[in-house]
C-alpha cells in the first residue's frame, strides 16, 4: 500500500500541512522540521502521486507561452523541435504549448505580443530582448503570479525563474582558440553579430574579443558589424566592410545571418582568402562547410534548450518545483571531418 502524508506527518508528529509544505516546495518549513519529513519519506518509500498531480493540473487547463525572435531564422526550427516533443510528453497533464514568433530586436513588439499572450497563459518561456522595458513586463508578469524563464539569450538583472540555453562568453572564447588554431595565431578579422539588444550575442563578441587580447595578440578584430539575424542586411554589411577593407583574412559569425556573409564573400571573389568560424548548426552553415569557406561551426544544442524549457515549466506547474539551477547547454565544435 502506497505511503501517505498523513502517515508520515504522524512519524513525525507534524501536521500533514507541513509534510505537503516540504514534499511539494511550497511555503518555509524550519530547517530541522524539513531535514526530518524528507529523511522520514524516504525512509517510509513514500512516492508523489503523479497520477494525481496530472488530474489537478488537468482541471487547472494551464497554458505555457513561448515567445521567440526566431522569424527567418533557421537554428530555432530546432528549438521548435524540442518544445513540440515536450508538448507531446506533459499532454497527460493537460497542458497546451502556445508559441509566438517575431522578427528582429523590436523591443515594442515584444512587449506587445508579451501583453497578447499574458492573457492566456500562466508561465511564459521567452527569448529575451536585453533591454529594461523587458526587465520591467517580466516584473510585472511576477506579480501577475505569471512565471518567465528565458530560452537561448537571457537578461539582466531580472525576475525571470531560470534560463535555459547555451554559455555564449565560452562560445565566443572557443571561436576564438578555433581561430588561432586556424590562422596559426595571425589574423585580420570581421565579427559578424546580431543585435547589441541580444545578451547571448553580446556575450559571445566579449568572449571571443577578450580571449584574443589576453591570449591571441596576433588576432586583431578590425570591424564589428550588426546583421539582426537578416540575411539581406549580413549580405550587405559584410560586402562593404570586404570592399573598403582588402585585409579582412578571417570572420567570425556571432549569431545567425550566415547565409548572407557566406555569399558576400564569395561575391567578392575571396572565398580562399578568408577562413570563417561560424555559430550554430544549421542547414546553411554545413551547406557553406561543405563548399569550404566555413572552417568551424560552434553549437549549442538548439532542440535540448526547448525540450528542457517547457519540462521545467511543467514541473514548476504542476508540482510548485523551483529549479535548482540554470540548464547551460555545452559547446560543441563541428568540423569538416567529424560533420554527420
Amino acid at each position: 500500500m502506497a505511503v501517505t502524508m498523513k502517515q508520515i506527518a504522524e512519524a513525525c508528529q507534524v501536521s500533514r500541512g507541513t509534510v505537503d509544505r516540504v514534499l511539494n516546495n511550497r511555503g518555509k518549513v524550519k530547517p530541522e522540521i524539513d531535514s526530518l519529513v524528507r529523511e522520514m519519506a524516504k525512509q517510509m518509500g513514500y512516492r508523489p502521486n503523479t497520477a494525481g498531480k496530472a488530474l489537478a493540473a488537468r482541471k487547472k487547463n494551464y497554458v505555457i507561452g513561448v515567445l521567440l525572435v526566431s522569424e527567418g531564422n533557421e537554428f530555432f526550427f530546432q528549438v521548435e523541435e524540442g518544445i513540440r516533443k515536450a508538448a507531446e510528453e506533459i499532454a497527460d497533464f493537460g497542458i497546451r504549448v502556445v508559441i509566438e514568433r517575431m522578427k528582429g530586436y523590436d523591443v515594442e513588439c515584444q512587449i506587445s505580443l508579451i501583453q497578447k499572450m499574458k492573457e492566456e497563459v500562466q508561465f511564459l518561456v521567452l527569448h529575451a530582448i536585453n533591454d529594461e522595458r523587458i526587465q520591467n513586463m517580466i516584473y510585472e508578469l511576477k506579480q501577475e503570479k505569471i512565471a518567465v524563464a528565458t530560452l537561448n539569450s537571457d537578461i539582466e538583472e531580472s525576475e525571470r525563474l531560470f534560463y535555459v540555453g547555451g554559455n555564449f562568453v565560452k562560445s565566443g572564447e572557443t571561436a576564438a582558440g578555433m581561430m588561432a588554431l586556424m590562422m596559426s595565431g595571425q589574423a585580420q578579422i570581421l565579427i559578424a553579430t546580431g543585435s547589441i539588444k541580444s545578451l547571448g550575442h553580446n556575450q559571445r563578441v566579449h568572449g571571443f574579443g577578450s580571449l584574443c587580447k589576453r591570449k591571441y595578440t596576433g588576432l586583431l578584430v578590425k570591424d564589428i558589424i550588426e546583421t539582426n539575424d537578416d540575411d539581406g542586411k549580413a549580405y550587405q554589411e559584410t560586402k562593404k566592410v570586404l570592399d573598403q577593407q582588402k585585409e579582412i583574412s578571417a570572420i567570425y559569425i556571432a549569431a545567425a545571418g550566415a547565409a548572407g556573409v557566406c555569399k558576400a564573400v564569395s561575391d567578392s571573389g575571396r572565398m580562399k582568402q578568408i577562413a570563417i568560424i561560424a555559430s550554430d548548426d544549421t542547414k546553411t552553415t554545413r551547406e557553406w562547410m561543405e563548399k569550404g569557406l566555413i572552417k568551424a561551426i560552434i553549437c549549442q544544442r538548439p532542440w535540448m534548450q526547448g525540450y528542457q524549457a517547457i519540462l521545467t515549466a511543467t514541473e514548476y506547474l504542476v508540482k510548485d518545483k523551483e529549479p535548482q539551477h540554470e540548464y547551460i547547454m555545452p559547446n560543441d565544435i563541428l568540423i569538416p571531418e567529424n560533420l554527420p
